[in-house]
């Protein structure tokens, strides 16, 4: 259905970085009226992924961060090299530059312009063969350029990225679409949050229950669906996931999990005695299917 874009390598120059600009200067040139919004993107995730300063500051806003530590480590044992890796919402490619340095080809896929400049004054830098590719995750059908039908080896959505898709509905098209460029066998890493860890909060049982009702009488919320202020953004979008909607979710994508991970409260590793009271106790999962 999609022409392929695998064939030949793939090293690119490093585009011409862009002006700096702080979280403080940016005056959201980029808004767009809500009924114009790319289906599953929220006025702060469109926000967010136009915002030059947070990918040209991402790494260093992270540099101290080892939650990401653990993640390569469950990569590192369901990926085998050589192969391709589709990244879905990569970022600055914290995860898929480190597998494409141990010889994987990489598919960087990212709605934001500036995350995808980034990622490819890395790959430039150290000649990595990734190929950046500009999706809505929920259109993947229609990125710049297509990702063919079964052309992937494997492939992750971390760093809680599917819960940056607005609508139940959005996000069972965005899995699908990941089912489709899979091949078959091929692994998928996924990271989400839990939606109940919430109550581990100040308040949260108070959110928990205002949440239920606006799900039940508001047709544009979900139980899960939260807005909180980050890095200058005033409403930026995420959705929690319950574990019972998460697993739905995949097996309606035609997935199969193959290990469910739930993450102790750092999220710095895996929840130490997962039988008792998984689903209150566990910060999020990062489930491996296939």
């Amino acid at each position: 259905m999609c022409s392929s874009i695998l064939d030949g390598p793939k090293l690119y120059a490093a585009p011409k970085p862009a002006k700096r600009v702080s979280e403080n200067e940016y005056t959201g040139a980029m808004k767009i009226p809500h009924w114009q919004l790319p289906p599953g993107v929220s006025p702060g995730t469109w926000d967010y992924v136009n915002h030059p300063a947070i990918a040209e500051d991402y790494d260093d806003f992270f540099a101290i961060n080892s939650l990401f530590d653990h993640d390569q480590r469950v990569l590192a044992e369901e990926f085998q090299p050589p192969g391709l890796v589709a990244d879905l919402g990569c970022g600055t490619g914290r995860a898929l530059v480190p597998l494409c340095r141990q010889g994987y080809r990489g598919l960087a896929v990212d709605l934001s312009t500036h995350m995808l400049r980034v990622v490819m004054e890395k790959a430039a830098l150290d000649g990595l063969d990734i190929t950046p590719v500009k999706a809505n995750l929920v259109q993947l059908h229609e990125s710049d350029p297509p990702i063919a039908d079964a052309s992937v080896d494997h492939a992750m959505c971390l760093f809680s990225t599917l819960g940056m898709i607005r609508g139940h509905d959005n996000r069972r098209h965005a899995l699908g679409h990941i089912r489709r460029v899979l091949k078959p066998g091929g692994r998928f890493v996924l990271h989400v949050h839990n939606y109940w860890f919430t109550l581990h909060d100040p308040g949260g049982w108070l959110w928990v229950a205002k949440n239920i009702a606006q799900a039940t009488f508001l047709r544009d919320t979900d139980i899960g669906d939260r807005y909180f202020p980050y890095r200058g953004l005033p409403t930026m979008y995420l959705h929690t996931f319950r574990p019972r909607e998460l697993r739905g979710l995949l097996k309606s994508a035609g997935f199969k999990i193959r290990r469910w991970i739930p993450l102790e409260v750092t999220r710095k590793g895996p929840l130490p005695h997962p039988w008792w009271f998984e689903s209150l106790r566990a910060n999020g999962w990062i489930v491996v299917a296939e």
